[in-house]
């Protein structure tokens, strides 16, 4: 793949380049108004999407940063997104034209005032993976093989004019409204700046190893302060398959299902004992070793989940509450998703509305296992997801609703109810986490 000899860093730089992939998109609009014409709709909308998802993916790649960690988080929105965004955007997980060689001397110069065969005994300048925040090059020192983490330089400097950017393109995809849209905008600049924090990661990467050490069949790399700084992280090198790749390649359902229930077990644990959580389930972060052990990798994105939030978005869990339609709409309330200025016809119709997204969403939760290789679970959430959109418009009042938490919290769920399904992961124990509550209480 061609290195990057540069990044565009300045915000005309960067504005300049997405107006030429704008012109682009609208050259292919241009030839879709001829194809559908001598050809079927939805041939000529496939196309025109197709065409769409490349220019507007080849413009990103170049950009790297926060535009295109957008695309990476888009690309996990199946539901919503046409199939050849998914594909072409999902690349931005581990699939990006890295850096050139000198670009990382430079870093690493920059960093410890030394080269990096100065610092290992040797160094891969050539990257193995590269994703929308950094890339990973391989190092050896003292006999272990290490993965040195680089991160583009100016991405961090670059955040606030790319959401600028990006801000009214998200703003009409997900319908939602000028008013009181800022706090998820900031929400989300909040961890894009925290993603480019490595000192920070460094420290949550080794808090969550520590953490989640005891879980069966999950794995973590050893970190190396000492070969760290603001720019780079060093780990142990992690053998094994990408998550989606073993997905394309297995014909093991035991295995697809062992892997499943450490990946679901493990977010259970983080969540409902650690209350905070990585939030970024894409198949990019995980590896699944030749052993089928979950190699967890890239805790950049984690979420706290404050008690205030926690408390009434679990409590809709519980199918008594959620079919009690007064602590419904209490817990409701308490999640901002029904405002006091609502009328009353709003407010019956959102409670009505949320009541059947919750109802499906919460679905695995209510027996004991849960078989996540049936699509029809995903296919409803799909379809209320369309249905919540075109009520929400209908009543003029935008698509967002709810607390700033939730845009991570949901984001988290349906990332690992996607990786699940990709799994086609069956009789999943959802509560099987608690045993390592029983174990810890034993240790104490």
């Amino acid at each position: 793949m061609k290195s990057s000899k540069n990044i565009p860093i300045s915000k005309l730089r960067r504005t300049s380049k997405l107006v030429q992939t704008g012109a682009k998109v609208g050259v292919n609009y241009l030839k879709y108004y001829g194809d559908k014409m001598v050809n079927s709709e939805e041939e000529a909308k496939e196309r025109l999407e197709e065409n769409n998802a490349n220019d507007i993916y080849d413009s990103l790649k170049t950009l790297k940063g926060s535009a295109l960690k957008m695309a990476q988080m888009m690309s996990m929105e199946k539901n919503i997104m046409p199939k050849a965004f998914v594909e072409k955007f999902s690349l931005a997980q581990f699939s990006v034209p890295p850096l050139s060689a000198p670009l990382v001397l430079k870093t690493f110069k920059k960093s410890f005032g030394k080269l990096p065969h100065q610092l290992f005994d040797a160094f891969n300048s050539q990257a193995i993976n590269a994703a929308s925040i950094g890339q990973v090059h391989q190092a050896q020192k003292n006999g272990k093989t290490l993965a040195v983490k680089i991160q583009y330089p100016g991405i961090a400097d670059s955040i606030q004019s790319d959401l600028a950017i990006v801000k009214p393109v998200a703003m009409k995809m997900f319908k939602i409204s000028g008013e009181h849209s800022e706090q998820y905008f900031k929400e989300v600049e909040n961890k894009l700046v925290e993603e480019t924090d490595y000192v920070l990661e460094l420290a949550q990467s080794q808090e969550i190893a520590k953490e989640c050490a005891h879980i069966e069949n999950l794995k973590f790399p050893e970190y190396y302060p000492e070969y760290s700084s603001t720019d780079i992280i060093t780990m142990d090198w992690m053998e094994g398959l990408h998550l989606s790749e073993f997905v394309r390649r297995n014909i093991d359902q035991q295995a697809a299902n062992a892997i499943g229930q450490t990946l679901w077990d493990f977010y259970m644990y983080q969540i409902h004992v650690l209350r905070k959580v990585h939030a970024d389930p894409h198949p990019g972060n995980f590896l699944i070793s030749n052993q089928n052990e979950v190699i967890a990798l890239d805790f950049g994105c984690m979420k706290t989940i404050p008690d205030t939030f926690y408390e009434p978005y679990f409590a809709l869990f519980n199918y008594e509450v959620l079919h009690d339609s007064k602590q419904f709409e209490e817990n409701l309330e308490a999640l901002e998703i029904l405002k006091p200025e609502d009328s009353e016809e709003e407010r019956a119709r959102f409670s009505d509305l949320f009541f059947e997204i919750i109802e499906c969403f919460t679905t695995p939760f209510q027996d004991e296992t849960f078989d996540f290789s049936d699509r029809e679970m995903f296919d409803k959430l799909s379809t209320y997801g369309e249905k919540y959109i075109k009520e929400a418009s209908s009543l003029n009042m935008g698509a967002n609703r709810g607390s700033k938490h939730n845009i991570y919290m949901n984001r988290t769920f349906f990332g690992l109810f996607s990786l699940m399904f990709d799994l086609k992961a069956e009789n999943i124990t959802i509560n099987n986490y608690t045993h390592y509550l029983e174990e810890e209480t034993v240790l104490g």
